[in-house]
């Protein structure tokens, strides 16, 4: 394996967790003194569920990096999605829509663009 197929082989899976991690972060705003300790619990799951559906997909697309560049598009292009939609109901257009668009949708397509070169290079 040249020193660039390693390139392509690691860094979208060391980004991959890099990224989950990231998400996993914005779980924590669910700990406060006032929540009890079933709330917390409850609500560290409902906000982790993107985690754990991202986790099971670099799972699989730790061998199969057609799937992984396929949903980690998928994935940016659907928060992409949303956001709009939000920014399309709730007017006058705010320019701090920008910036998570960049912290979750950019890495998002990075990535999977990333297990597409990698998947093209095997093939």
């Amino acid at each position: 394996m040249t020193k660039i197929n390693k390139f392509i082989y690691w860094t979208p899976r060391i980004l991959s967790i890099l990224f989950i991690l990231f998400l996993a972060l914005f779980s924590l705003d669910v700990i406060t003194p006032e929540a009890s300790l079933s709330e917390i619990i409850i609500g560290l799951f409902m906000h982790n569920i993107p985690v754990f559906i991202l986790t099971a997909i670099l799972i699989i697309s730790w061998k199969k990096e057609i799937v992984g560049g396929v949903i980690f598009c998928l994935a940016g292009l659907l928060y992409l999605v949303n956001v709009v939609i939000t920014i399309i109901r709730t007017p006058p257009f705010v320019w701090q829509y920008i910036i998570p668009i960049l912290l979750i949708s950019g890495p998002a397509f990075l990535i999977g663009i990333l297990f597409l070169i990698g998947w093209f290079q095997k093939k």
